[in-house]
């Protein structure tokens, strides 16, 4: 299984839009530093026979499916439905032309309600030939079961956004969980013994959606990944200033990073 980490950036991005010059607000990152410049978090995993899961279409969805050369995706799950992570959704359609029909969109109840309101274009059957516009067919979700999504076992568990709820993976010996302040017994228990954890950690200081750094290494101790990688990362995370106080196991993700697991 290989999984690309599409967009590592949190809601805003690394830069924010702005700066003195306009050429954006990098906070402490360094701007020298290729790997501090972050898109809205997204990554796609990719089934031992060829099959690509998408989780969450970001509005960058189109240059990280052409920054990191993949050339196509058989189904597509929403971890929940901020605009960072389903505003993406109308370049859906391409992907339907490459797939030649329509693609499955896994999500709780709510999630595939507030999509379907906010896109419900992308949600009509599907009238052939060609797709000029997204065409996506739901397939509802419980928390805590697992489905069959990209010829992959995909098991699911509810996270604390804050505000709100999202989804987490268990894939394998892969976990991610992006977008998540809390994580209940129920969580700790799905992610047991994954091999490789992706997980969101905003920032240096505390948050109220989102976990900071001191908060992801205590997590990381008790899941006990060989690898912990940090994603949905602000103007905070620096590559190198960041980095060089991880411990063993723990790392900075970036866009464009390849896992294999």
């Amino acid at each position: 299984m290989r999984v690309a980490l599409l967009g590592t950036g949190g809601s805003a991005g690394v830069p924010l839009i702005g700066g003195a010059d306009g050429t954006g607000d990098w906070g402490r990152c360094d701007p020298k530093e290729p790997r501090n410049r972050r898109t809205r978090s997204s990554i796609v995993v990719e089934s031992p026979t060829g099959e690509r899961l998408l989780v969450d279409t970001s509005p960058d969805m189109r240059s990280q499916l052409l920054s990191c050369r993949i050339p196509g995706i058989d189904a597509i799950l929403f971890t929940h439905a901020h605009a960072d992570h389903i505003t993406g959704l109308d370049d859906v359609r391409i992907l339907n032309r490459i797939a030649g029909r329509p693609l499955p969109a896994f999500a709780t109840q709510a999630v595939l309600e507030e999509v379907t309101s906010r896109f419900p274009y992308a949600f009509r059957p599907w009238r052939p030939p060609g797709f000029f516009r997204p065409v996506l067919e739901t397939r509802e979700l419980t928390p805590g079961e697992t489905i069959a999504a990209a010829g992959l076992a995909v098991t699911t568990f509810l996270q604390d956004h804050g505000y709100g709820p999202s989804l987490g993976l268990r894939i394998g010996g892969f976990g991610y969980s992006t977008d998540v302040v809390a994580l209940d017994e129920a969580a700790f228990a799905a992610l047991a013994g994954v091999e490789v954890w992706v997980v969101d950690c905003f920032g240096l200081t505390p948050h109220p959606t989102h976990a900071h750094l001191d908060l992801v290494l205590d997590w990381a101790m008790r899941v006990g990944a060989r690898r912990t990688v940090l994603t949905h990362m602000g103007t905070d995370m620096d590559w190198a200033t960041v980095g060089a106080r991880l411990p063993a196991g723990v790392e900075l993700g970036f866009d464009g990073m390849v896992l294999d697991i």
